[in-house]
């Protein structure tokens, strides 16, 4: 028995009952109430971006306030402008077809009904904390439901100022935030929701999983895995560079989408290289002390990632870092590492067996794309896929050859910014998905309405004993091929 998770698990509960018991009192709220809560929110980040920007600064270290306003707080405005305008759509009762057919000619309906569930469990990670806490709101709210959430103790920063953020803008039975270390987590995913949503580690996912499991609550779990690009024959390497490079830049390779490793014909990969020092050094003219340039959470990720450059050198591997001549890493007031390539890796490498969340890139070749469709197939689905080139057939081989959460051609990443695409992963990448009418859907209960005709027709009577010619004749035309 965990007594930690014990000891802090009552005042949760407590919440829990009283979201569960407002939501029972005050039933599926308006349009206009779901509007209004989106609204508060919407404020809620403009009117405290510079103390968002403040606070994961402090909590990162060093971290870019125009990343924190792009990724956290512009790209949770998006979202939820984009439920306020589309939320009478998809609040509307879709229509379905009755079966028997004939039903339907003397009146009978079936219909899904859009339903709230309930309260949902908001599990947010550390690497875009405000982002991954009011996207996935933008359809908790829009489908009508309450919230608690469980921000990251390694942003302790920013979780207590979400917390004074929601407290001063929703009652608690609206919105809460619970903060807290690793016991306040485990504690949270083991509570009875009507829905939970973590986002996070693969590993992490295994135990909340489980935990969820004790009270059969429905789960989307968002997650990572090695995002792999393939670079085809086809493809502008400049352009490859510049958007490869500024989607392992941004928050420092600290985005579950971030591409992990790459593929590139045997024959190009010193074009890429070039073409990567190059990107990199218009992008960051400096890197060590550049606020554009975001340092790592936290000294034991930054020990991980150097741990696993030290692994690949060791086993053979080249290594390249991408830095202005002269600048020292080795002595420096943030954890700060520079992109880094990693050539010719292999299998029995760490950086090949882990997801990287950082800025190191592995450089693998091929002598024919069915080489890289082959090799990723052998692995974990991975929640994002990246192709570039001009070749169509290629394109269509590497996209229906393989599975992945979600692709984005030519660039990297983009994908997840369509609020009109589902976001979600496959297997160990994650299972579900939310962004725009998906995370409406995601967060209802598709309730399924059938409503009989009043008067007792033939057809509802032969279905009855005694059976006799009427059945039979429908019966003898359904059993047929």
């Amino acid at each position: 028995m965990n007594t930690k998770s014990d000891a802090v698990a009552p005042s949760m509960l407590a919440l829990l009952a009283k979201q569960k018991a407002a939501h029972l009192r005050d039933g599926p709220p308006s349009p206009e109430k779901r509007i209004d809560r989106l609204d508060r929110c919407i404020s809620l980040l403009i009117d405290h971006r510079r103390a968002i920007e403040d606070a994961l600064n402090e909590d990162f270290g060093a971290r870019s306030r125009d990343t924190t306003a792009f990724t956290d707080i512009a790209a949770s405005i998006g979202p939820l402008k984009h439920a306020k305008a589309n939320l009478h759509t998809w609040m509307k009762t879709e229509k379905r077809k009755t079966t028997p057919a004939i039903l339907g000619l003397f009146g009978a309906k079936a219909e899904v009904r859009y339903q709230p569930k309930g309260v949902v469990g908001v599990i947010s990670p550390w690497n875009f904390p405000i982002n991954l806490t009011f996207a996935p709101l933008a359809g908790i709210l829009a489908a009508g439901n309450r919230a608690m959430i469980k921000p990251s103790e390694f942003t302790p920063t920013t979780s207590a100022l979400m917390a004074q953020m929601f407290g001063g803008a929703f009652s608690e039975d609206e919105i809460a935030v619970v903060t807290g270390g690793p016991e306040v987590g485990q504690a949270f995913a083991g509570l009875a929701f009507d829905h939970l949503i973590f986002t996070g580690a693969t590993s992490i996912a295994r135990h909340v999983m489980r935990a969820a499991a004790e009270n059969l609550v429905p789960l989307t779990l968002e997650l990572g895995g090695k995002s792999p690009v393939i670079v085809g024959r086809s493809a502008d390497m400049t352009v490859v560079a510049a958007r490869v490079m500024a989607g392992k830049t941004l928050n420092a390779g600290q985005i579950c989408l971030a591409p992990d490793y790459l593929f590139a014909p045997k024959d190009q990969v010193e074009g890429f290289v070039a073409a990567a020092q190059n990107s990199v050094s218009r992008m960051f003219p400096t890197l060590k002390d550049n606020p554009d340039y975001t340092a790592i959470i936290a000294q034991r990720h930054y020990d991980r990632l150097t741990g696993y450059v030290d692994d690949a050198r060791a086993k053979g591997a080249r290594i390249i870092e991408l830095k202005p001549e002269g600048e020292d890493f080795s002595q420096q007031e943030h954890r700060r590492i520079p992109p880094t390539l990693i050539l010719d890796p292999t299998d029995d490498m760490k950086v090949m067996q882990d997801e990287i969340f950082g800025p190191l890139l592995p450089v693998k070749t091929y002598d024919t794309v069915d080489q890289a469709v082959d090799y990723i197939n052998a692995h974990d689905r991975p929640l994002g896929l990246y192709y570039f080139g001009a070749d169509a057939a290629e394109q269509a081989r590497v996209v229906s050859g393989t599975t992945a959460g979600g692709v984005t051609i030519n660039d990297v990443i983009f994908h997840i910014v369509q609020e009109d695409l589902p976001f979600g992963g496959v297997g160990p990448s994650g299972m579900g998905s939310y962004h725009g009418l998906d995370g409406f859907r995601e967060f209802s209960h598709r309730k399924a309405v059938f409503s009989q005709i009043r008067k007792d027709i033939g057809p509802l009577q032969m279905m009855r004993p005694p059976y006799g010619a009427g059945i039979r004749k429908y019966l003898d035309g359904q059993l047929k091929r």
